[in-house]
């Protein structure tokens, strides 16, 4: 089988990894005359999009033509990295700028605001909130378990119900994989129209249609291609099951892992997914589902283009993590190989951002921050973790030394510079990759003594502070609640 890896390398060899930038024009005089000098911002987040779209090149079937037209618009960041392979932790260091290692929040169960360094932290748009600005929104931008009422001014469905529910096919799982829980793709018998993601889009749209005497910070999250892989037939007609390229994978991938790495991915996905001869239908219903999810982007673009704010509004595009379909045998995000960390980052700002601009220096999700409080003029934040990416919009080849960290749990580190991919795991055992000679991490260096003075350089990079993790208080709460239900219920 044709490998998506090697198609996407190639694929950005080809088109050429940067684009000259134009001067950096003052902000605050880039917009039409009458506009105010504050600049709105559209804040458009995915849910466990992996590199699977056209601008990256990620597989060859996949049809993201909304999102390809979004990445034209500025520039888009094609070695973006997230601060943890997990929707909860990966979000909550977006929006305070703080990595997992120092807040505590490790896994999708850790109760956010409960961590000392967080309960207090002001988000993004809490931050544009203090300088005059209306944030509201719709859709998954924190993890559904931990919404953040005090982050909006108003938010749709409310405040503590990010999202509407989606409609389900019957006969669950589809895929016939039993006890997988929502580990299932298949159509549903549905509308596009009924999907939540559809409104969610419908209620931005709204926003942008309205005429406002303030500036706006307007979130976007869109769940899908996040499981179930439940999406309206069409969109799986898109991919037909004959036509479906898969990832190539070694079958002898993990043997040169440490038994912790192991451990960390594992689990019976792939076992399951080849004994129940679903690979295809797996990879076509992601596919499906990143199609459904580009569609309801390029709703959003449309109004975008037809309101009264296209010239003075930046648009951030990003998603929270990676997904392994089959590549290291593992499944899911929950892993510090490049496939779980690797995600969508572009920004489109006008008179600073070239359209048509790429870069391929390692950034991470910790930038988005620092890089609004740049864009917009906001007053900093000394405690960010991230760094400004301002630079590279005004010049996508600048000089760029500095790695991207994810972190996995407590003391589990991945460090990803422009060449290497180096793991540190909790016991001190290890991982190295070269991704100029080996691009789909399938060999080890790890041990190797020629290797010594690059996993001293990139350890340089690891995080001196790993709290320890916020315990999952909230669970523990409405476990005793529901237990104390069913007692009076009795009585």
């Amino acid at each position: 089988m044709k490998s998506t890896k090697q198609t996407r390398r190639q694929f950005l060899k080809a088109v050429g990894m940067t684009a000259a930038v134009g001067a950096l024009s003052p902000l605050g005089k880039v917009f039409a005359k009458g506009k105010p000098d504050k600049q709105n911002v559209l804040f458009i987040a995915i849910d466990d999009l992996n590199d699977w779209t056209g601008c990256l090149g990620g597989h060859p079937d996949v049809k993201t033509p909304n999102i390809d037209r979004l990445a034209k618009r500025g520039v888009l960041f094609t070695s973006a990295h997230c601060a943890a392979p997990a929707c909860n932790p990966s979000r909550a260091a977006l929006m305070t700028g703080i990595r997992p290692s120092t807040s505590g929040v490790y896994h999708n169960p850790n109760p956010w605001r409960r961590s000392k360094v967080l309960e207090n932290a002001v988000t993004i748009p809490q931050h544009f909130m203090a300088h005059g600005y209306t944030a509201m929104g719709s859709g998954k931008i924190y993890h559904g378990s931990f919404p953040d009422p005090a982050s909006w001014d108003e938010y749709w469905p409310s405040k503590t119900q990010q999202s509407p529910g989606d409609p389900m096919p019957k006969g669950r799982p589809l895929n016939g994989i039993p006890n997988t829980a929502h580990f299932d793709w298949g159509p549903v018998d549905a509308d596009k129209t009924e999907m939540g993601d559809w409104k969610v889009t419908d209620y931005v749209i709204s926003q942008l249609q309205k005429k406002r005497d303030k500036p706006f910070f307007l979130a976007c999250g869109i769940f899908r291609p996040h499981l179930p892989w439940f999406v309206p037939q069409k969109y799986f007609d898109l991919y037909p099951l004959d036509k479906i390229t898969l990832p190539t994978i070694n079958e002898d991938d993990l043997d040169d892992i440490p038994p912790i790495g192991k451990k960390i991915a594992g689990g019976r996905d792939h076992a399951n997914v080849i004994e129940h001869n679903q690979w295809k239908k797996a990879v076509q219903g992601y596919l499906a589902a990143i199609s459904f999810a580009d569609e309801c982007v390029g709703r959003v673009l449309d109004a975008f283009d037809k309101s009264d704010y296209a010239d003075n509004t930046i648009i951030v595009f990003w998603s929270d993590h990676g997904w392994h379909l089959g590549e290291k045998l593992h499944w899911r995000k929950f892993a510090l190989w490049e496939e779980a960390t690797h995600n969508q980052l572009m920004f489109a700002v006008g008179g600073v951002t070239k359209p048509g601009s790429r870069c391929n220096r390692p950034v991470s999700l910790l930038d988005i921050y620092p890089t609004l409080i740049d864009v917009c003029g906001l007053s900093p934040k000394a405690e960010l973790e991230g760094v400004s990416l301002m630079p590279l919009l005004d010049n996508p080849n600048r000089s760029w030394d500095r790695p991207a960290l994810t972190t996995h749990g407590r003391s589990n580190h991945s460090v990803r510079s422009q060449r290497w991919r180096y793991i540190r795991y909790s016991d001190g055992t290890e991982e190295l990759y070269d991704h100029d000679a080996d691009e789909l991490e399938w060999t080890n260096l790890a041990s190797e003594a020629r290797c010594a003075d690059i996993k001293k350089e990139l350890s340089k990079w690891l995080p001196t502070v790993n709290v320890d993790e916020i315990g999952n208080t909230a669970g523990a709460e409405k476990t005793a609640a529901n237990r104390k239900n069913r007692k009076a219920k009795q009585n």
